[in-house]
């Protein structure tokens, strides 16, 4: 029990000690790090749609060649 005492106070301080260093060595402030999340976020997104839609269309056009009648040689 004891060990897991000491495990769990080690853990909680070096929590505390982790977020207090984020906070004071974060080189921008909350509002600035959420706009630039946000903007990264929604080209994600963007380029994540552009390749499904690119996608889409490729297994289209490959099943339309496969539904295309094909003559004998």
């Amino acid at each position: 029990m004891r060990r897991f005492l000491n495990f769990f106070v080690g853990a909680y301080c070096g929590l505390i000690v982790g977020a207090v260093a984020a906070l004071l060595l974060a080189p921008m402030t909350g509002r600035e790090l959420q706009s630039q999340s946000r903007i990264r976020a929604e080209v994600i997104a963007a380029e994540v749609r552009k390749a499904y839609e690119d996608k889409e269309r490729e297994l289209k056009d490959y099943l339309e060649s496969l539904k295309a009648p094909r003559l004998a040689p």
